[in-house]
């Protein structure tokens, strides 16, 4: 008797969702449902629906559509104020860089990075905590969110260990408030809360949760925007040394009991025969925090440059810049998150708790994808794996034409009478008339005749 086994049962996703335990982390952070399709089955709809090529809409419009869960099902599960989104993300992520670290030395160098992201929402008008908000990028307000993520490297793989959604602080930016109708004590009340923090107060949440959670790393790397003294001396007493890139501004430091700008201490230097790196000197900010400065030359401007800071004085100069280079690996999972997994244009919903849940899904993509490219042990690329697990999703519809057909053979062998044959017939010549149109090109001119 042929064995017939289920789509679920042989698709890489299924494989993928038990090597990470997906359903054991949804628990975990309380993310169920009391009856229907379970919280994992819906989980990975809305997980595999970026490789299906159409948004939820469309997919729902097609032939698939009557074996998909209403649209109510999906929104009510991203609308859901009291499952523990950042428990989950924390539990994924936590097991994946346990698995990368067993794959390098112990004495590779593992770095907290931070850094923020806008999601651009011009065309909403009613979203929640909806803002008016500062792009970097672009050097103008738009409407939207910052997205403040920590993410975890060791210079080969990136993770992303926890996000905040920023709205705005000042209540004359925000286009709408917050609902209210949330229970204080649920997990939404309390992240639209946190949307109202200041950025050096959200890092240092950040990377309190990550510490508590039990993620390392020996240096936190962060762009010139986060790398202030305060925000300095609230890591340093945490004893997280911090590396990153500073601008000359009216800050001023000690050299040898004078106080002097970042453009007067590059001037005091003597010439380097180096031609990347200028020069390095240890000095002391103003409220006596010893800090190591490296100059380098700017290449996209030759006659400019470059400013690295280090609390770790005891670190070499070239060493400096090799692990500040780290933190380009974020940047690449801001633009694989936005331009192949949707991030902030796959649902276009009005709440806030669905904003928080498809930011966790879409991250949850990247460390899968990490995952699987660190596994296979080889070079390709994030955007080629992703168009691996697209290709995945059109074989595993292949497969199942294939087990429908097989089905329909079976019940033509069991046809005695003329008139069950003719049913068969008729079940067949249906079945070739419903197929996408890229599995009727495998065959060419497929057809029926009775």
């Amino acid at each position: 008797m042929l064995q017939q086994h289920s789509l679920s049962d042989q698709s890489r996703f299924s494989k993928l969702f038990a090597s990470l335990h997906i359903g054991k982390a949804l628990r975990h952070a309380g993310i169920s449902k009391s009856f229907g399709l379970s919280s994992l089955a819906i989980f990975r709809i809305v997980f595999s629906l970026v490789f299906e090529g159409k948004n939820w809409f469309r997919l729902l419009e097609s032939n698939r559509g009557a074996d998909l869960p209403g649209k109510d099902v999906i929104y009510r599960f991203l609308n859901q104020s009291s499952f523990a989104w950042r428990r989950f993300l924390q539990t994924l992520s936590l097991q994946i860089v346990r698995y990368f670290e067993t794959l390098i030395s112990s004495k590779r160098v593992r770095v907290f990075i931070v850094d923020d992201s806008v999601l651009s929402r011009n065309r909403s008008k009613k979203a929640e905590l909806l803002a008016r908000v500062f792009d970097h990028s672009a050097g103008r307000y738009i409407k939207g969110y910052t997205m403040l993520t920590l993410g975890w490297s060791d210079g080969f793989s990136f993770a992303p260990l926890d996000f905040v959604m920023l709205s705005s602080a000042k209540l004359a930016n925000r286009f709408c408030e917050m609902a209210s109708h949330l229970s204080k004590r649920s997990h939404g009340y309390k992240r639209r809360i946190e949307s109202f923090s200041r950025k050096p107060d959200a890092v240092v949440g950040l990377l309190d949760r990550a510490l508590k959670a039990s993620f390392t790393a020996d240096y936190v790397l962060m762009d010139s925007w986060f790398t202030q003294v305060p925000l300095l001396r609230e890591l340093t007493a945490r004893g997280l040394p911090v590396i990153g890139m500073i601008k000359e501004m009216k800050q001023r430091y000690l050299v040898q009991g004078q106080r002097m700008t970042l453009g007067a201490v590059f001037q005091s230097l003597p010439k380097s025969s180096s031609k990347d790196i200028k020069g390095s000197v240890v000095v002391h900010t103003s409220c006596g925090l010893p800090v190591k400065l490296v100059f380098v030359r700017n290449r996209n401007k030759r006659r400019e440059w470059l400013t690295i800071l280090s609390t770790d004085v005891t670190l070499d100069a070239a060493e400096i810049v090799r692990i500040y280079g780290m933190r380009w690996s974020i940047e690449t999972f801001f633009k694989v998150t936005k331009s192949y997994l949707k991030l902030g244009t796959e649902f276009q919903g009005r709440s806030f708790d669905q904003l928080i849940s498809h930011t966790t899904v879409v991250f949850s993509r990247y460390l899968a994808m990490e995952y699987e490219r660190r596994e296979t042990n080889d070079d390709r690329t994030l955007g080629g794996l992703f168009f691996l697990f697209a290709d995945e999703v059109r074989d595993l519809d292949f497969q199942t034409a294939l087990q429908q057909l097989m089905r329909l053979f079976l019940d033509m062998s069991q046809a005695k009478t003329k008139t069950n044959k003719m049913d068969v017939f008729c079940q067949l010549q249906e079945w070739i008339s419903g197929l996408p149109s890229y599995i009727k090109g495998l065959f060419g001119d497929l057809s029926c005749e009775s």
